[in-house]
């Protein structure tokens, strides 16, 4: 027996469900709500995915999102420049500006085998304190102390975010490391 499919529609799930953290329900949801209820919010979002390819690109400093050469935190002359909070991808600068308590500048050090050390030399130029905003894990550690290593010559007050227990979570909850990195790091009340 023949399944029933419409290759379009298939095409269209499949577009969908190739994207993180999209599964299968959520694109077939999406795909139905684009094809049959309300068809001017696809063309829009193909206009929107369009243009955000075409138009956004690395900043040329610190590989952030951005529009221009230069991203606007990049180009903003009010931002702190002694300070250089180091990030895994462009969502985390988001994330990080999203909390308003950070008004340095940013460099975004995807993975170890793209970073190029001359680029990031010049990024540091000026810099007092690199702070690492990376999630926890062995392999962050890892990188922290291999940039530590290749920025060793400069004078340079390294840091990290914070680490451990979330607010409202319950300690059952929270994973080995997160709670050993708690209690490594608590503070006096």
């Amino acid at each position: 027996m023949q399944r029933y499919k419409v290759e379009p529609f298939e095409n269209l799930v499949a577009a969908f469900n190739a994207l993180p953290g999209i599964g299968k329900k959520s694109a077939i949801r999406l795909a139905y709500h684009i094809a049959m209820v309300d068809g001017f919010s696809g063309v829009k979002l193909a206009h929107a995915i369009e243009d955000g390819i075409n138009t956004i690109h690395k900043c040329l400093n610190c590989h952030n999102m951005s529009e221009d050469e230069l991203c606007s935190i990049c180009a903003d002359v009010g931002r702190d420049r002694s300070k250089l909070c180091i990030v895994q991808s462009a969502k985390d600068i988001l994330s990080i500006e999203e909390s308003g308590q950070y008004r340095g500048v940013y460099y975004v050090i995807s993975k170890l085998e793209d970073m190029d050390t001359a680029h990031l030399l010049h990024a540091t130029e000026g810099v007092e304190e690199v702070i690492f905003a990376f999630p926890p894990s062995i392999a962050t550690d890892t990188m922290i102390l291999y940039i530590e290593e290749k920025l060793s010559d400069q004078r340079l007050l390294f840091t990290k975010i914070a680490q451990g227990v979330p607010t409202g979570v319950e300690l059952e909850n929270v994973d080995m490391m997160s709670l050993g990195r708690a209690l490594e790091a608590r503070v006096r009340v």
